[in-house]
């Protein structure tokens, strides 16, 4: 009986080793080890990585420059899908490695998670329907009675937040999209960002854009990881500043309309 007594403490004090070593473990030595790197995801995000709908291949700057951190590292990419809602769970959960998908940079996401330097930027910009009679310029949205839409948990959701003083503000969550409750009718102008906003002229026959006159709201975008790991960080950073040097960014950018917005 003492030796079984003896036995299940050896087995119990070698498993809990075990989980401190691999809690301990960085994510570039677990990326190194399985030969994978897990991406996140926006499925939705057309031009930065998007799912289409008949074929259900992946393509977007995103998707491109994903496979590139992937080659550098020497090992495979495997996607999962995610929201942004969903971001800051999935990389603290260990759901995936690094968040690949134009991660505007917020005060709120910077409290929880770490990023990379920017590669993209964008302004916000409005969507509405080339019937719509409301909202004809920049300055009919913020007026008694507009109804602006966001989508949950994007970053023009804070920033409408706090800049609208008149309109009321609709918070759309999935799996509702602001593109349908626009044509539906239930709001009359939908904020995104630039590369959401390429999706709906290139591809939506009744879609208006929105510019405002003078810079609105310019986010800086880039790829998100969990705190507490400075060396995959390090890597991840390293990457961004190597695609900046040898033009592998602004070819990925410019394949997917995006050249435009670019940080250099």
């Amino acid at each position: 009986m003492r030796f079984l007594s003896l036995l299940r403490c050896t087995v119990v004090a070698g498993s809990l080793l075990a989980a401190v070593a691999a809690h301990a473990q960085t994510v570039l030595e677990r990326v190194s080890a399985s030969g994978v790197v897990r991406v996140c995801i926006w499925p939705e995000y057309y031009g930065v990585t998007y799912r289409h709908a008949r074929t259900q291949e992946l393509g977007g700057v995103d998707i491109e420059l994903s496979a590139q951190l992937a080659s550098d590292l020497k090992v495979r990419v495997e996607y999962v899908d995610s929201s942004f809602p969903a971001l800051v769970g999935d990389l603290t959960a260990d759901r995936c490695d690094v968040a690949m998908f134009a991660i505007g940079v917020t005060e709120q996401r910077a409290e929880k998670l770490r990023f990379t330097q920017p590669y993209l930027r964008s302004d916000i910009y409005g969507i509405t329907t080339k019937s719509n009679q409301v909202i004809r310029q920049w300055a009919d949205i913020d007026k008694p009675g507009v109804l602006v839409a966001v989508q949950a948990g994007t970053f023009m959701e804070p920033v409408m937040e706090q800049r609208l003083k008149h309109a009321q503000l609709v918070r759309v969550k999935l799996p509702a999209t602001r593109e349908r409750e626009l044509v539906a009718g239930r709001v009359d102008v939908f904020m995104t960002d630039y590369p959401y906003s390429r999706r709906l002229l290139d591809n939506a026959d009744w879609a208006r854009l929105i510019t405002s006159p003078a810079p609105f709201s310019v986010i800086p975008y880039a790829y998100a990881v969990k705190p507490g790991d400075a060396k995959w960080l390090a890597t991840v950073d390293d990457f961004v500043a190597r695609i900046k040097r040898d033009g592998r960014l602004e070819r990925a950018a410019g394949n997917h309309g995006l050249g435009p917005i670019v940080v250099r």
